[in-house]
C-alpha cells in the first residue's frame, strides 16, 4: 500500500485530495495547523486509511518524522486566499510560506535519502504566470514572462525553484502541480484582524465565488464587483483539480516535470457574478452591479494551457460552473445562515 505525507490537508483543496487518495487506495497522513479557518471536519476524519495530525508544516523535525515510511509527498501547506488576502497579508504569506517550503524540503531531502520516499508533487498556482503578455499560459513561461509582482505570486514561482533545486543537488524527484481558480464547498471566513468590505459585507478574504455567493445572498443590490469585471478567470472544479493532483502523483511520466490543472473554460467575473445571481434571485430580478476600485495584484487574464496535462496525464477537468455552483451555493447558504460567512 502506497502512503502519502499530505500537508495542509484541512485546507481548501487538501481536503479534496485527501479524499481522491483514499478512494485511490492509498494510505494518507494529513498535516494541517488549522491556521486560515480554524479547525475544521471531514467525512473521512475516522477512515481507517487516514492518519491527521495537528502541527506546523514549518516544522523540519515534525515533517520529517511524519515522511518516515512514506512513498510520497504532497507539498501542499501555505497561506493561500483571494486577491483580497494578498492585499491585506502581503508579506506574512512571503514569509511564511517561504519558511514552509524550505522546511518540506529539507525534511523531503533527508527521507528521500535515508528511506522510501519517491518523490515530492509541490502545489504551485497559476499566479507564477501573473505577469504575462502571452496567452494561453504554458508550462516553461514562467521562465519567460516577468516574474509575478505579488508577494504570493512571486513566492509560487519560488516554490517551483526550491522543487528544482532540490532535484539538481540532491536529486530529490520532483513534481509541479498548478491549480487554477479552485471552486468548491468548505471555504469559511478567514482567521484574522484584516478586515475588507466591499460595499456593506465584509468579505470572507477568500476567493471570488465564496465572495459573491454570500453578498447576493445577504442582499448587495447593486452587487459590488472588483474592478470591471472583465477579468478572465478559468473556474475548476475541487474535485477535479484532486483528480489531477492525485494523478501526477501516482503518474511515472510526472516525474521532474510541471502541469497546469484547469479547465479549458474562460468565464469573465462579470459573467460569473451574473450567474450566481440568476441562481440565487432568479431570472425575474434585474441584474445590478457596480465596480469597486481593483487590488494591485488583481489580474487581467488568467488562460491556461491545458494541452499537456490532457496528453501527458491524461487529465481534463470536465465539471461545468454550472454544476459547480449547484453545489457550493447551497452550502455557503447555510454557512450564512450559521453565521459562519
Amino acid at each position: 500500500m502506497t502512503k502519502v505525507l499530505v500537508t495542509g490537508s484541512a485546507g481548501f483543496i487538501g481536503g479534496y485530495l485527501v479524499e481522491e487518495l483514499l478512494g485511490r487506495g492509498h494510505e494518507v497522513v494529513g498535516l494541517d495547523n488549522f491556521s486560515k479557518y480554524g479547525p475544521v471536519t471531514h467525512s473521512y476524519d475516522s477512515h481507517p486509511r487516514y492518519h491527521f495530525v495537528e502541527g506546523d508544516a514549518r516544522d523540519v523535525e515534525l515533517l520529517t518524522g511524519l515522511l518516515d515510511g512514506c512513498d510520497h509527498f504532497v507539498a501542499g501547506a501555505a497561506m493561500i486566499g483571494g486577491i483580497s488576502y494578498f492585499h491585506a497579508y502581503a508579506y506574512d504569506l512571503l514569509a511564511t510560506n517561504e519558511r514552509i517550503m524550505a522546511a518540506s524540503c529539507d525534511a523531503a531531502i533527508a527521507a528521500h535519502r535515508g528511506g522510501r520516499l519517491k518523490k515530492v508533487t509541490y502545489v504551485s498556482s497559476s499566479m507564477v504566470f501573473e505577469s504575462t503578455d502571452r496567452w494561453p499560459s504554458k508550462e516553461g513561461d514562467q521562465f519567460q514572462v516577468p516574474p509575478p509582482v505579488s508577494s504570493y505570486g512571486f513566492q509560487k514561482l519560488a516554490v517551483e525553484y526550491y522543487a528544482r533545486a532540490a532535484w539538481d543537488q540532491y536529486k530529490l524527484p520532483y513534481t509541479i502541480v498548478r491549480p487554477f481558480n479552485c471552486v468548491g464547498v468548505g471555504e469559511g471566513r478567514a482567521l484574522g484582524s484584516a478586515e475588507v468590505l466591499s460595499g456593506n459585507v465584509k468579505l470572507a478574504m477568500s476567493h471570488v465565488v465564496p465572495d459573491l455567493v454570500q453578498k447576493v445572498l445577504k442582499g448587495q443590490d447593486p452587487l459590488h464587483v472588483l474592478g470591471s469585471g472583465d477579468q478572465v478567470r478559468h473556474y475548476t472544479y475541487g474535485g477535479d483539480l484532486a483528480r489531477g493532483i492525485a494523478t501526477a502523483v501516482e503518474h511515472e511520466a510526472a516525474t521532474n516535470d510541471d502541469f497546469n490543472l484547469s479547465t479549458a473554460e474562460s468565464t469573465t467575473v462579470l459573467e460569473l457574478a451574473e450567474l450566481i445571481w440568476r441562481k440565487i434571485k432568479g431570472p425575474d430580478v434585474p441584474f445590478r452591479h457596480v465596480s469597486d476600485e481593483p487590488f494591485a495584484h488583481d489580474v487581467a487574464m488568467r488562460v491556461p494551457d491545458v494541452t499537456k496535462a490532457r496528453e501527458v496525464l491524461g487529465f481534463t477537468a470536465e465539471t461545468s460552473l454550472d454544476t459547480m455552483l449547484d453545489e457550493v451555493i447551497p452550502w455557503i447558504r447555510q454557512a450564512v445562515e450559521e453565521g459562519r460567512l
